[in-house]
């Protein structure tokens, strides 16, 4: 809560809207968190006897849940939710709710508040006036005003409680002695004095404001619904830097509450870890299978191999694969954002190697032509994610728009227009890239799964991304900053759900060999980088 005369700043950007500034802070905080290396422990570590509460998550036989276990769950739910937003969106802020023109809800509430306000309007103009509603809405301004004070603002809690004492209202009302204009005169000074700076012309249009009691009642209304949004605002700007620093721990405690009251809720979690394990081992060098093979003889890959690919399998996530797992579900709309990126621009960069392989040098060393082909096929292709949206007809598109501006800067270059064969082959090239195995879109797509690797396994890459492969280079100004945003989702979330993860992996990797390996110190192997 601000103090008295300290008025609250208000923010405009949206959640979905996170800037370079967004990532800058995502990295240090990141940096703070996660130490400096990430290295596959020992085996051994996951036999160890290092268990706490954290570290070992409920596995107790599925129970029939009590409608307030639901609820208390859903709260736990909710309570992470937004103090993970706080964290880790700095541009994070609450809104008036905003409903839809022709919703139930919204008709109904429009019509309930027709009804109270014409009831105002009909005591206020009766001879003499009855001020039974108009009371009530000086006891609930008086109310809210209170709500903005500090704990030690006795001097203004007084005054307020002196000037909107409600029963001396209701004695003057009995005397038709309210003078209705004094006191809203004085509501809207003190509104005045809590407002935020972006509120000080609401207040000056409700000093001009000359209607009736009536209209007036509902703008103070109005701007105040607007002032405890502010105020709900400026305390999250206040709580963030304190919560960043216990977002960890509490975000641990929170899921493990959850757990604790519904036993199978890392059921996706766990198969998502499975089908990871499969995935890792599979691409496992020969040289570790031979050496990191069990008693069982079975080739095991190490806990950071597993969650690398695990993470990474999350930008190609579609419904197929069933619901995401709990453990990311507070990231999913950024997940999701990202995903829709990386879709976009691996197209755009498979439209732009075909262009330049076949077209060749008459247009290569031309940075100006090659950005202005990138925005170009990028605005066309934008929205590509959507269902109704016609791929292959926004690529014809493309491709038409592609060969009149090459032709253009040929032409410019007094080098002849690229014949009608090629145009034709080219356009066929690119709505090719439509096709599952096409070659162009499985080498760009292979070597963005490899960049996303080494952005990582690299200690450093969650400040400063490496650069891009060859083949890469035409949308490395939107691959880089993406993936640093990849790296610090991931190292934040291996730093809360790592005790998780690693009873998870425990159990997949070792079921059938803890009794042949001896136990370890008590470690995690799940330091993140």
């Amino acid at each position: 809560m601000p103090l008295n005369d300290e008025r609250p700043t208000s923010t405009s950007s949206t959640v979905a809207s996170e800037d370079q500034s967004s990532d800058t802070e995502s990295s240090e905080r990141c940096d703070s968190l996660t130490s400096s290396s990430d290295v596959d422990c020992s085996r051994q570590s996951f036999t160890s006897d290092s268990s706490s509460k954290h570290n070992s998550p409920s596995c107790s036989p599925p129970k029939i849940l009590t409608l307030d276990e639901v609820m208390a769950s859903a709260r736990d739910l909710s309570n992470l939710s937004l103090a993970h937003e706080i964290v880790v969106n700095r541009n994070f802020h609450l809104e008036p709710p905003d409903l839809p023109q022709n919703s139930l809800e919204k008709r109904v509430k429009d019509m309930v508040h027709k009804a109270f306000w014409d009831c105002l309007e009909s005591e206020l103009n009766d001879d003499p006036p009855e001020y039974d509603y108009a009371i009530k809405l000086l006891e609930e301004i008086r109310d809210t005003l209170l709500s903005f004070l500090n704990p030690g603002a006795n001097r203004l809690r007084t005054q307020i409680m002196e000037v909107l004492d409600m029963d001396l209202i209701r004695q003057q009302a009995d005397n038709n002695a309210v003078d209705i204009q004094g006191l809203v005169s004085y509501i809207i000074n003190t509104m005045g004095k809590f407002c935020a700076p972006v509120r000080d012309d609401e207040i000056k249009k409700l000093k001009e404001n000359s209607g009736d009691c009536v209209t007036l009642f509902k703008e103070i209304f109005r701007v105040l619904d607007l002032m405890k949004m502010d105020m709900v605002n400026f305390t999250i700007q206040s709580f963030r830097p304190e919560l960043q620093r216990q977002s960890v721990e509490y975000e641990r405690a929170k899921f493990q509450s959850i757990l604790e009251r519904t036993p199978n809720a890392l059921e996706h979690t766990t198969e998502w870890i499975k089908s990871s394990i499969e995935e890792a081992t599979q691409i496992m060098p020969p040289a570790e299978k031979s050496s990191d093979s069990g008693q069982s003889g079975r080739p095991l890959p190490g806990p950071s191999l597993v969650l690398n690919t695990a993470y990474i399998k999350l930008l190609t996530w579609d419904d197929s694969k069933g619901p995401l797992p709990e453990t990311v579900m507070t990231d999913e709309a950024r997940l999701q954002v990202m995903q829709r990126s990386l879709q976009l621009y691996q197209t755009v960069a498979s439209v732009l190697l075909i262009v330049y392989s076949s077209i060749g040098g008459a247009v290569s060393g031309l940075p100006t032509l090659a950005e202005r082909l990138k925005k170009m096929t990028v605005v066309l292709l934008e929205g590509m994610h959507n269902t109704e949206f016609k791929l292959n007809e926004a690529l014809g598109n493309v491709s038409v728009q592609i060969c009149c501006e090459v032709n253009k800067s040929l032409a410019e270059r007094n080098f002849p227009a690229l014949p009608d064969e090629l145009q034709a082959t080219l356009k066929g090239q690119i709505c090719d890239v439509t096709q599952e195995n096409n070659p162009v879109r499985t080498l760009v797509e292979g070597r963005v799964q490899q960049y996303l690797w080494v952005v990582l396994s690299s200690s450093s890459s969650h400040r400063t991304p490496p650069p891009v492969p060859p083949g890469l280079t035409l949308i490395q100004q939107e691959l880089m900053p993406l993936s640093l945003s990849f790296a610090n989702l991931v190292n934040f979330n291996k730093k809360v759900y790592g005790p998780f993860y690693f009873s998870i992996l425990k159990s997949l990797l070792f079921s059938d060999t803890q009794n042949h390996i001896p136990p370890g110190p008590p470690s995690s192997p799940l330091k993140s980088k």
